[in-house]
């Protein structure tokens, strides 16, 4: 039976790397399981966005490794992706919809305070990295 799993990155991804990868790939096999996903990005966690610390990611599994990029294309593909806005622009430098992150501007729902309640309130399972 399909659950709503709601998955929020909030913790510096640059202090536990291995933390960041855990968390994106509980979310990809959430998706992959059939799950209902919904991801928001928020804090120091909009750097799982950033395509430069994803090369970073990366690296960390080999250097041949493709698997952090598979994770996202996985998300891009059946999760449904929040942002906070203010976390891009404090954290990356970004503005909402100039294209800089991974994650195209169609394919992800800018928010704050209100869509994290919103997506916590009404999720069967939370997952907070």
């Amino acid at each position: 039976m399909a659950k709503t799993i709601f998955v929020k990155f909030v913790s510096d991804p640059s202090i536990d790397l291995m933390k960041s990868i855990v968390g994106l790939a509980c979310a990809a096999q959430a998706v992959e399981d059939g799950h209902d996903v919904r991801v928001f990005f928020a804090a120091s966690g909009v750097r799982c966005l950033d395509p430069a610390f994803l090369d970073e990611l990366e690296s960390e599994m080999g250097p041949s490794s493709t698997m952090i990029h598979g994770f996202m294309d996985k998300l891009l593909s059946g999760a449904d992706l929040h942002c906070s806005f203010g976390s891009v622009k404090a954290v990356l430098g970004h503005e909402e919809g100039d294209g800089a992150l991974y994650v195209p501007d169609d394919k992800i729902a800018w928010s704050g305070p209100p869509g994290v309640i919103a997506l916590a309130t009404s999720s069967d399972v939370q997952l907070v990295y």
